[in-house]
């Protein structure tokens, strides 16, 4: 079967992740321990729709195309993706592609995708929307609403006490250093255009808020507007990104802040934890947010995690600030043999890779994308400890064309750095340990194979999030050879995105490398 340039969303396989909790009560209602992370691995700006008895959810993309992954679920906590929102990228947007947020319109029957990312033409961060007729898709986009001089991020549709569609969001200030406005205006049925005044809810002006607030999710809940918001700083190893509760009688406000903000924090388990949307289930609200798991930190990114909101006397919400990182590694361990390609894999947004897949495996057209590194398809990592290895038919690769299996970062720690990485690869009748760095490209081993008559297998074995040993074997029965041991990966995370593991074909020919097996291990 070929497939080129793309995902078609009919073709896509289910990916589960399995994390069904055990149920206790106690003396006032029945207590929920969820198995965390809900949705393992990079998921920064979750948002959760509940449409009948179904969930659905997506997350953002950054610089990995398809964009927006959809996702569904029964219970908030065993997740099955099913589509992506964009297979191509939307015309007018270059890159930036946040915070996704669902909304549903029960009287058209319709969903709405609004969703952040970088205007081509005037380089600014829009707020746009896509529609569709189910959360499946396929959506149809309608462009930009919004995009102030600063930038306008993370939308948010809710309905005030008369009906009326409002939409919120945050005016990116902060990027300037100025105070970061919250903002609503009405929206027309059709949310293609903002209709009337703009209307600010509130700024950051709290201490403990910092240089931001974002984020935000508003709920109804007996006479009140709910909202969930975040602040401080989301993105770096140094994070201290917290989450706070404001509420209101009147959807435009006055908006009155809770004075013992913030609401949701570190603990042992989690960091840097906000961002999220607040959905019922059973009665109860829960709030769907990412954090660092305290443990693999930036290396595997900000992950999807599941709270449950209690509330105080006076009708405050608030959080346990309880959740723990209980999920069997083993549960997300992945093997792929190819005769299919599963949404799990993604590409770099604008250089979609070329490659066929079928009965024998996948077959990855080389090329000089990706400033050198070559044509990927990659997914993101669950785990700090785990072994990541590829297949290759030796025969189809040469000494100008090598099939690898790498790890992709950024040339420095910045969010949004050039892409970078490393790998182990086999380039004809060598093995070769590479590093690229945008204009710096290193050979760290050769090696030399006895034959390229049978299959090779290369692997990276990876502790601490970042320390990388690679090695090799030649043949279903050969023995594991060490290539190098003890790499540093560490400056080569994206804070804010994480580590992604795949396959890479390098060269110029236009040759189909060959690659059978891939399997992730988590340790």
């Amino acid at each position: 079967m070929k497939k080129t340039f793309g995902i078609y969303l009919a073709m896509l396989l289910p990916i589960v992740y399995s994390c069904t909790g055990n149920r206790s009560a106690d003396e006032q209602h029945e207590e929920t321990t969820i198995v965390n992370p809900v949705l393992p691995g990079d998921h920064p700006d979750p948002t959760v729709i509940k449409i009948g008895d179904t969930y659905w959810a997506s997350a953002t993309s950054n610089e990995w195309a398809p964009l927006f992954p959809i996702y569904k679920s029964t219970d908030l906590e065993n997740w099955e993706q099913v589509s992506y929102a964009f297979a191509d990228l939307p015309e007018w947007a270059r890159n930036n592609f946040w915070a996704p947020e669902l909304a549903y319109d029960e009287q058209q029957g319709k969903v709405y995708l609004y969703y952040t990312a970088r205007d081509k033409s005037t380089g600014r961060l829009a707020v746009a929307v896509a529609s569709a007729p189910s959360p499946e898709g396929p959506y149809t986009d309608h462009g930009p609403l919004v995009s102030q001089e600063f930038g306008s991020i993370d939308a948010y549709e809710v309905k005030d006490e008369d009906g009326k569609i409002y939409l919120m969001w945050k005016e990116d200030g902060n990027s300037k250093g100025q105070p970061t406005p919250m903002w609503a205006q009405e929206i027309n049925p059709e949310r293609t255009e903002l209709k009337g005044e703009m209307h600010q809810l509130f700024v950051n002006d709290s201490e403990w808020e910092g240089q931001l607030v974002e984020g935000i999710s508003v709920f109804k809940h007996n006479d009140y507007y709910y909202a969930t918001y975040s602040a401080g700083g989301c993105c770096e190893v140094t994070c201290n990104y917290k989450t706070g509760v404001a509420r209101a009688k009147h959807l435009l406000g006055p908006w009155e802040k809770y004075e013992n903000n913030p609401v949701l924090i570190d603990n042992d388990h989690w960091k840097c934890a906000g961002h999220g949307t607040v959905v019922k289930r059973d009665g109860d609200f829960y709030y769907l947010y990412h954090a660092y798991n305290q443990a693999g930190s930036v290396y595997v990114g900000r992950e999807g995690v599941l709270e449950k909101i209690n509330w105080t006397a006076d009708g405050w919400p608030v959080f346990a600030n309880d959740a723990t990182y209980n999920r069997d590694l083993a549960s997300v361990d992945y093997t792929d043999d190819f005769k299919t390609l599963n949404p799990v894999w993604r590409w770099r947004v604008n250089q979609p890779a070329k490659y066929t897949v079928g009965d024998n495996g996948l077959f990855l057209t080389v090329s000089q994308a990706n400033d050198g590194i070559g044509s990927l398809l990659v997914q993101p990592i669950t785990s700090i400890a785990y072994e990541v290895s590829a297949a290759v038919v030796a025969s189809t690769t040469s000494e100008q064309a090598g099939a690898s299996v790498t790890m992709v970062g950024g040339a420095n720690n910045r969010f949004g750095a050039p892409i970078a990485g490393i790998g182990i690869g086999v380039f004809g009748k060598k093995v070769k340990v590479w590093r690229i760095a945008k204009d710096d490209v290193q050979s760290l081993k050769e090696l030399d194979i006895a034959s390229t008559e049978e299959t090779v297998t290369v692997k990276m074995a990876v502790t601490e999030g970042h320390t990388v040993n690679f090695s090799w074997k030649e043949g279903d029965a050969g023995e594991w050879k060490t290539a190098l041991e003890n790499y540093d990966a560490a400056p080569l995370v994206p804070w804010g995105m994480g580590f992604r593991v795949g396959v890479a074909a390098q060269g110029t020919g236009g040759e189909q490398l060959n690659i059978t097996q891939f399997e992730i291990k988590n340790r």
